[in-house]
């Protein structure tokens, strides 16, 4: 028996999220089916981070154990011809049996894109969520640096989230602006059930003149999902990456 981890990506459009649910197909489930099928072996995946319904990714991590004769970078190549076309293996590898892709220490990167101009563009419709009012961004840069580092985030985690603790650790929190498409980053070492949508609904808030810079700051002490913007649309979000350190 051996433990394979594998790296994902996948369009989440037509996906009820990453997790295994009753009410429709997810990302979790055909990944299970498929390698159950190439593998001929009762598959069931370990994924590092549950995306919502809609939401993509370009580098989610998850794990399973097999005893499969395949070599374990070739996994990747023969699973790939079963799967559908938005969702891809990008690499397989072989992992100790004690590896967990949540329980090690990491860091994961998150993209949020906006398409901000005057109408949409139908080619990003899937990909970036649109905003027709104009943003400032030196206030938003202002409003995101009071978010960095470690700080108790549960004004920026929906009311379903199920944790004993709302304290995280953000790294690094970037916006840029590149003509109509922004794209605001985050890098940090775990994150809350729709905390990154919570945050950038917030930060539009900031750049449409609704907040002031220093409101995130009494957001954040207020520790009230209620004192926050609201959350963002799924299709903008792309999980990034997530990198395991040494030793993890």
């Amino acid at each position: 028996m051996k433990r394979i981890k594998l790296t994902v990506a996948y369009d989440g459009t037509n996906y009820c999220g990453w997790q295994i649910q009753p009410n429709g197909i997810t990302i979790e489930e055909v990944l299970n089916k498929r390698l159950s099928h190439v593998l001929k072996e009762d598959i069931r995946v370990i994924g590092a981070s549950r995306t919502d319904s809609g939401v993509h990714a370009l580098g989610n991590v998850a794990v399973f154990d097999t005893d499969t004769s395949i070599p374990p970078v070739r996994i990747a190549y023969a699973v790939n011809q079963k799967l559908p076309e938005d969702i891809v293996i990008v690499k397989s590898e072989e992992v100790p049996a004690d590896w967990h892709p949540r329980y090690c220490d990491c860091e994961k990167t998150y993209e949020y894109h906006i398409w901000n101009a005057e109408v949409p563009d139908p080619t990003r419709r899937l990909t970036t969520c649109f905003v027709s009012y104009k943003l400032n961004l030196d206030k938003m840069r202002q409003a995101a640096a009071y978010l960095i580092g470690e700080h108790d985030f549960a004004s920026f985690c929906n009311v379903r989230t199920n944790v004993e603790n709302t304290v995280r650790r953000i790294y690094e929190l970037t916006i840029e602006q590149n003509e109509c498409e922004w794209i605001i980053r985050i890098r940090g070492n775990g994150f809350l059930y729709n905390m990154v949508r919570i945050i950038v609904g917030t930060l539009l808030r900031v750049g449409r003149g609704y907040y002031t810079p220093q409101k995130v700051e009494e957001i954040l002490k207020a520790q009230d999902r209620q004192a926050a913007g609201g959350t963002a649309p799924p299709q903008g979000l792309i999980l990034k990456e997530i990198t395991y350190h040494s030793g993890s």
